[in-house]
């Protein structure tokens, strides 16, 4: 929690209880149904959480923007951005109906009116999104194919609508041939830990 404090000074003190909750919660749930490694959940803050929250520095997405978070999991990185972002509307689609089960009971837990959780397959979803976000379910060609049509046209927010994917080094590879509009970030710009010094955010647009 120290460095959800330290990297975001301007939390609220709603959002700042709701991020101390977290590790209360997925210790309990993960206990019931395994989502993250036993040994990562020591971890869950910098590994999980403080992770999924570069993309809050990369952009702060408007009032009403729309998020898709694809291959969720235990709910990264969708639920610690609905807490960053609570005016934004985030669905988090996941394929194995356990993980959604505790995404649903956390977000039901934390009061977030604006988090919706599907046990559903990325390219079974029918509407479109201002962003997808995700942390490196697949190599990015093939995730582009899923969700490709599943982005709005338009932008509200300082980046153009797009993807948004946590991924590492080998990243620059992944998009060196694809024709889509790309931009990685380190992440370790933002944050300082030994953690994130490969850790990346692949930004695509025109895709």
């Amino acid at each position: 929690m120290e460095r959800i404090k330290k990297y975001f000074p301007e939390l609220k003190p709603e959002q700042l209880t709701q991020f101390e909750q977290l590790g209360s919660l997925y210790s309990e749930w993960n206990e019931k149904i395994n989502v993250i490694s036993r040994q990562d959940i020591q971890e869950l803050y910098l590994h999980h959480v403080l992770h999924s929250l570069s993309i809050a520095k990369l952009i702060q997405f408007n009032e009403g923007t729309t998020i898709m978070d694809v291959g969720t999991g235990g709910g990264f990185p969708g639920i610690p951005l609905a807490i960053m972002f609570p005016e934004a509307d985030f669905y988090l689609v996941d394929s194995i109906g356990k993980k959604i089960q505790v995404v649903n009971e956390i977000a039901s837990a934390l009061k977030l009116q604006n988090v919706t959780a599907e046990q559903k397959r990325a390219e079974d979803v029918g509407f479109a999104f201002d962003f997808i976000v995700s942390r490196a379910v697949t190599n990015l060609p093939e995730f582009v194919g899923w969700v490709k049509n599943n982005i709005s046209n338009g932008s509200t927010n300082t980046l153009e609508n797009g993807i948004l994917y946590l991924k590492g080094d080998d990243a620059l590879a992944e998009i060196k041939k694809m024709k889509a509009g790309k931009f990685i970030f380190d992440i370790s710009s933002y944050f300082s830990e030994e953690y994130f010094e490969t850790k990346k955010i692949v930004y695509l647009y025109d895709l």
